[in-house]
């Protein structure tokens, strides 16, 4: 074996720093700001000025996925239709038909239990290894090419499992999104005016959102996807703005996309909850398991340090979580106990799960 160069192990080990200072950093200041920015007794977090009372939609809307064929990717996606098919006939959803959005190319060994749109992925090099580039090339050519019934669509992601029957949250024309805490246009005035002009208004007219949760007309999205994809390749090719946006570079792209097309959302809190900060379920429909849950066994959180308990996605990167996690200890949030109970139960009932996409 090569022997590791000690300058790499150095910049590998700073990497690392560098990105668990900024998940922490994410992390204390979303169990702050949850609490002194929202109004919690509303769902509504903002309503756009012009929507009219009482105009609404019973529409169905098609629920949308991009995704990878990686084996940390197929498992989420597995966990997440089989809770789709189970809220779809619920009375409240408005749920029609699923589709995986496979952006790598080819078909994968999961065509026939997801339904699944084959697209292809960014030319080699053009993502720069942000993988999450090739969300709005795989929208626009899925808008392009499929036979999509649904008059809405859903843009969900693997890693969201529907924990209520979701209605058609939309209004017209106005889409409705879910509020990112860390998603700030105005704190990047100076980013944002290289692609939003100030003819357009002020930067207060980009939604604080990204494109996923939301759910918005068909007609809507086949304007705004050609534009959010390439404000999302030309911010990651200037290096100012892939500094300051890092990782929700993209999620930006959609927010100022969508106010280059004068859209606005609706932002609604109960769209989605994300364990371990979001404690309890309550009336919210989607579950984002994006954040590790790390406990000791006094059911106290360990705020990034691993806990005697956890779950992790991110533990599970090259195959599924086995069967039957053991649950939290006693205190921890009903949220967190939530997810692994819908996490084991998805994991018991469908098919081959420790064996199909094992890497």
């Amino acid at each position: 074996m090569k022997r590791v160069s000690p300058l790499f192990l150095v910049l590998l080990v700073l990497g690392f720093f560098f990105a668990t200072y900024n998940l922490l950093t994410m992390i204390i200041h979303y169990k702050t700001s949850t609490s002194e920015q929202w109004d919690l007794s509303n769902p509504f977090i903002q309503m756009p000025g012009n929507l009219m009372e009482g105009e609404g939609s019973n529409s169905k809307y098609h629920v949308a996925l991009t995704a990878t064929d990686a084996p940390y990717s197929q498992w989420q996606c597995r966990i997440m239709y089989y809770w789709y098919k189970k809220v779809k006939e619920m009375p409240g959803s408005d749920m029609g038909k699923f589709t995986r959005i496979l952006h790598s190319g080819k078909p994968d060994n999961l065509m026939e239990e997801i339904p699944t749109f084959v697209v292809d992925p960014l030319p080699e090099g053009l993502d720069r290894g942000y993988i999450v580039l090739n969300r709005p090339w795989a929208f626009v050519q899925w808008l392009e090419k499929a036979m999509i019934d649904e008059e809405y669509i859903l843009m969900a992601e693997p890693d969201h499992v529907f924990v209520n029957p979701l209605p058609n949250l939309a209004r017209g024309k106005h889409p409705a999104g879910f509020p990112f805490f860390y998603i700030k246009p105005s704190d990047h005035e100076h980013v944002i005016r290289k692609y939003y002009p100030e003819e357009k208004g002020p930067v207060t007219n980009i939604d604080p959102i990204g494109n996923s949760p939301v759910i918005i007309r068909k007609s809507v999205l086949e304007k705004i996807a050609p534009t959010w994809m390439n404000i999302s390749l030309r911010m990651k090719d200037d290096p100012a703005t892939d500094k300051a946006f890092g990782w929700v570079l993209e999620m930006y792209a959609y927010a100022v996309a969508s106010a280059l097309h004068d859209v606005h959302h609706i932002l609604h809190k109960d769209f989605m909850l994300q364990p371990p900060w979001d404690t309890e379920v309550g009336k919210k429909f989607i579950i984002h398991y994006t954040y590790g849950c790390d406990y000791n066994l006094k059911g106290e959180l360990t705020y990034g340090k691993i806990g005697e308990w956890r779950f992790d996605k991110r533990s599970y990167l090259s195959g599924p979580p086995p069967r039957n996690l053991s649950l939290p200890p006693t205190g921890v949030p009903e949220s967190v106990v939530r997810l692994v109970k819908m996490v084991n139960e998805a994991t018991e009932n469908i098919p081959n799960w420790d064996t199909l996409n094992r890497g």
